[in-house]
């Protein structure tokens, strides 16, 4: 019986896993709040490295309170932004796993209707600027510049 494909590797099973891979596995069920390990981290853990790079890398920026550090941004708008980057890149995966993450922290289908359409129109409106090479005539202030 041929098993139905999931990616392109072999996931590593949570059960299967040793060493660091089942420690950042640990990890990502604590950090995230989770009772599985999602498949995108047992893809990753096919090369041990680039789990543990982009778990920390994911944790850093996602999940800083778990590292005692502080966001300008609160968790939900941090999801947000993921949720609109992964439409705008077109990966299904990670729309289905920041809506999730969203609807977690109390988005209800406006919001998410909301956000989509904000990342819809900016898409348009970039692809515009873009298209027309249009120079830009507003600039932030640099930081010295802030009083």
């Amino acid at each position: 019986m041929i098993e139905p494909r999931t990616a392109t590797v072999r996931p590593v099973p949570e059960e299967n896993a040793t060493g660091r891979v089942a420690e950042i596995f640990a990890d990502i069920r604590t950090t995230k709040g989770i009772d599985f390990i999602p498949r995108f981290w047992q893809v990753l853990a096919t090369n041990p490295t680039q789990l543990e790079v982009v778990w920390s890398s994911l944790k850093q920026l996602m999940h800083p309170e778990s590292l005692g550090l502080e966001s300008k941004l609160d968790p939900a708008v941090r999801e947000m932004i993921a949720l609109a980057v992964s439409a705008t890149n077109g990966c299904s995966y990670c729309v289905n796993s920041h809506t999730a993450a969203l609807r977690k922290h109390g988005a209800d289908a406006a919001t998410l209707g909301e956000v989509m359409a904000i990342a819809g129109l900016f898409n348009m409106t970039n692809a515009l600027a873009d298209g027309y090479q249009i120079e830009p005539d507003v600039f932030p202030p640099l930081d010295e510049d802030q009083s």
